[in-house]
């Protein structure tokens, strides 16, 4: 059978020797896709994993995962993977236990066990009894419950955050509408049976609220729309270069009347010209001459 597992030798007398080892320890062999699983009792697994080690040669243990079986009385299943570095071999060993009932711990066999069976334990709520240091390895210190059981709500009421002003890690309610909690899949493109956010501001379209998007435009209407995007802009009038607001005399005025570059004329000042703006335009200023300085040349 093809797979992607790594390739490894077959060990054709694995289970008799598994047999005359075990004894009634061995509940279960299997044999699929290349691999041997075996289930022993759980109370002797400490004495199982010593066996294989020394007896059956597998040095290493890799890793230990948990299984949850919610339909059965022992719900969860502790599975621990070893390999035979010189057999070029793999075993699966598994146990079964419920939420009460401890494991016995296998660090005195494989010291990294440690750290493996916090694991499981934060993440299934497996208890395993003489493990030196059995606390939560990944989930926040007060957290409660265990994520891989799947015996909680999709969405949360609480949520932890980092606090600069406390300088902890604090909970608070989630700031989430309970509106959103359950959502329920339809389209609003296709119409939906109530009011949706910004629906009340669609008056002017001929659209009635809550029935989805606009009507699109026609191809006419867009056409139309091209048009006018593409068309030149109107002409700018100069309105700010006329000749009541310029107020820099009869040379300036005179300038701003000028037809500008984009055709447009300069509007006439509807509003009487001060005092200060008659003056400047019937006698420009003069440029006036430097002060001698007091007390005689320099």
């Amino acid at each position: 059978m093809a797979h992607a597992a790594p390739l490894i030798a077959p060990r054709a007398t694995l289970a008799a020797e598994l047999k005359k080892l075990l004894g009634t320890d061995l509940l279960a062999h299997d044999f699929a896709a290349d691999e041997d699983s075996i289930t022993v009792d759980r109370d002797a697994i400490a004495g199982v994993m010593i066996a294989l080690r020394d007896n059956l040669e597998y040095q290493q243990m890799m890793e230990i995962a948990g299984v949850d079986y919610p339909d059965r009385a022992e719900r969860f299943e502790v599975v621990y993977h070893l390999l035979s570095v010189t057999r070029n071999h793999r075993l699966r060993v598994r146990v079964s236990t419920d939420e009460a009932t401890p494991v016995p711990t296998i660090v005195p066999v494989w010291p990294n066990a440690g750290w493996l069976e916090r694991e499981v334990f934060d993440m299934y709520g497996v208890l395993f009894a003489g493990n030196p240091d059995l606390r939560r390895i990944l989930t926040d210190y007060g957290f409660q419950g265990h994520p891989q059981r799947k015996d909680f709500p999709l969405t949360g009421y609480i949520e932890l955050r980092y606090s600069e002003e406390d300088k902890r890690v604090v909970y608070e309610p989630v700031k989430l509408a309970q509106d959103f909690r359950n959502f329920d899949f339809l389209s609003p493109w296709e119409g939906a049976d109530y009011v949706l956010p910004g629906d009340e501001k669609a008056g002017g379209t001929g659209e009635a609220p809550g029935k989805g998007a606009p009507t699109p435009m026609t191809a006419k209407e867009v056409k139309q729309d091209d048009g006018k995007a593409k068309a030149a802009p109107p002409p700018t009038p100069k309105t700010t270069d006329s000749p009541a607001q310029t107020g820099a005399g009869a040379k300036a005025n005179k300038a701003a009347a000028k037809t500008s570059r984009d055709g447009a004329k300069a509007t006439t000042a509807a509003k009487a010209k001060s005092p200060a703006t008659k003056k400047a335009e019937k006698a420009p200023a003069k440029p006036r001459a430097p002060r001698k300085p007091k007390g005689g040349d320099a």
